[in-house]
């Protein structure tokens, strides 16, 4: 660390035409011998909060440990070997308010643990959930609030499932019990919020084409900075820049060949990957950009749509996602429903594996963050909302001990995991939604 007489505030940013670029933390953001370190911008805290969307449950044969530690993964999860002992696995989870059993209500449930109000019309209700709730404290400091993400680029309106509105499995976060927020699946789009001046998405694409690179616009303010900072920091920010160099890069390659990227049931606009993996791999590396630059704290993700129809023939599932779901016991469809779990774990394994190579202060971005992933759906036959996928990673800050396999041997609330959650990350309350208590069980004691 530099010992500089005046630091450089956290919420620099490097501005070039049509630009504003967000720094990631340096040394020289935090000054040395004094008792500015102690304070909130000091990285030795939880400072983010992630929730990632698995639709249609799960095959819980392939997904379950056996044991209370996961030194042995099962099947859809192994890929999250090299990070385990920063993953728990959570069993026994429920939302009551998502019956009666639907795919919007596993969707909206996921992170309000409300109930919807069943209506096809726009007389829609939920309940503000916990992502946005998160925002209003942790992220009122930083560019945005929060960051609406997704893989699917639809705007399917009115009745979707079973009598309830489409927004509800449109959407997984909501500002307010009537204000659905709209997730961005275009890799572009989402860029351009992130490191652009704003506009719409037509001035967005006519800009980019005022410029080769947004880093070439702030080459010489970067140059000026980097005279200001140490070593380690230069290193930090020639990182970063080329993290950003190479999404830009993908994101270019992808525009040169969207036209030839066919995608059945969906609206392909211009500069979304062909692939589903390179698709997920690009937005994963979009909020690694953005915990990274402090542009946002909080992010939800929805992997796939709930009653999703995409096929995975990359995996050696040719079959729609949604009918392999309704099993009926079927041990052809079961394993190809854990093929569908194990992939999209997979990708959110290389995500944490990134996080966890990216350092942060005296840790790395996998330290300061907590992540939830799961599902709103236990048994896709069933529609049922009982006996949850999911796994919270990341927290070493906070001391999360992972490596564990935490049972709960009554159906517990999700609600009480949110509630957690936020109480870790600094939003303290005394109960959310349904709950009636915390999980304690995912920390170190002395730290509570």
């Amino acid at each position: 660390m530099i010992i500089t007489r005046k630091a450089i505030p956290r919420r620099t940013l490097l501005r070039g035409a049509g630009t504003a670029l967000a720094l990631p933390l340096l040394d020289a953001m935090i000054p040395s011998m004094t008792a500015t370190a102690a304070t909130p911008a000091s990285p030795a805290r939880l400072r983010r909060l992630g929730y990632l969307y698995m639709p249609m449950g799960f095959n819980p044969a392939q997904w379950t440990p056996d044991n209370d530690d996961l030194d042995q993964l099962p099947s859809s999860l192994n890929s999250l070997e090299k990070v385990k002992d920063q993953v728990s696995v959570i069993t026994g989870m429920d939302l009551q308010n998502a019956y009666p059993g639907s795919h919007a209500t596993s969707n909206s449930a996921f992170l309000s643990a409300a109930r919807a109000k069943r209506t096809e019309s726009t007389d829609y209700y939920l309940g503000t959930t916990v992502d946005q709730i998160a925002a209003r404290e942790i992220g009122r400091n930083s560019q945005l609030p929060s960051l609406e993400l997704s893989m699917d680029l639809l705007s399917t309106v009115g009745q979707c499932d079973n009598g309830y509105a489409c927004v509800y499995q449109n959407n997984l976060s909501w500002s307010s019990p009537t204000t659905p927020l709209p997730s961005e699946a275009h890799p572009r789009l989402v860029f351009e919020t992130l490191f652009g001046d704003g506009g719409t998405p037509e001035q967005r694409k006519e800009a980019l084409k005022k410029r080769a690179s947004l880093l070439d616009s702030v080459t010489r303010e970067i140059r000026r900075l980097k005279r200001r900072v140490g070593a380690s920091d230069r290193n930090k920010i020639d990182g970063y820049l080329e993290s950003i160099r190479e999404v830009e890069r993908r994101i270019e390659q992808a525009e040169t060949t969207a036209n030839d990227n066919p995608l059945p049931d969906l609206d392909r606009p211009v500069g979304v990957p062909a692939a589903y993996a390179d698709h997920a791999r690009l937005m994963f590396d979009l909020q690694l950009l953005a915990y990274q630059g402090d542009i946002t704290r909080v992010i939800t993700f929805q992997l796939a749509r709930e009653a999703s129809t995409r096929t995975y023939p990359e995996i050696g599932v040719p079959d729609p996602h949604h009918p392999i779901t309704h099993h009926g016991n079927d041990p052809e469809k079961l394993a190809k429903v854990a093929k569908v779990n194990q992939f999209h774990v997979s990708l959110f394994a290389e995500f944490l594996e990134k996080l966890g190579a990216t350092p942060e202060g005296e840790g790395t971005l996998l330290d300061h963050s907590l992540l939830l992933y799961g599902s709103g759906m236990g048994d896709p036959d069933a529609h049922d909302h009982t006996n949850l996928p999911i796994l919270v990673a990341g927290g070493a800050a906070g001391n999360m001990r992972g490596g564990r396999h935490i049972r709960f041997d009554q159906p517990t609330p999700l609600a009480n995991l949110h509630l957690t959650l936020l109480n870790k990350v600094g939003v303290p309350m005394d109960s959310f939604a349904d709950s009636n208590g915390t999980v304690d069980e995912l920390f170190d004691p002395v730290n509570l």
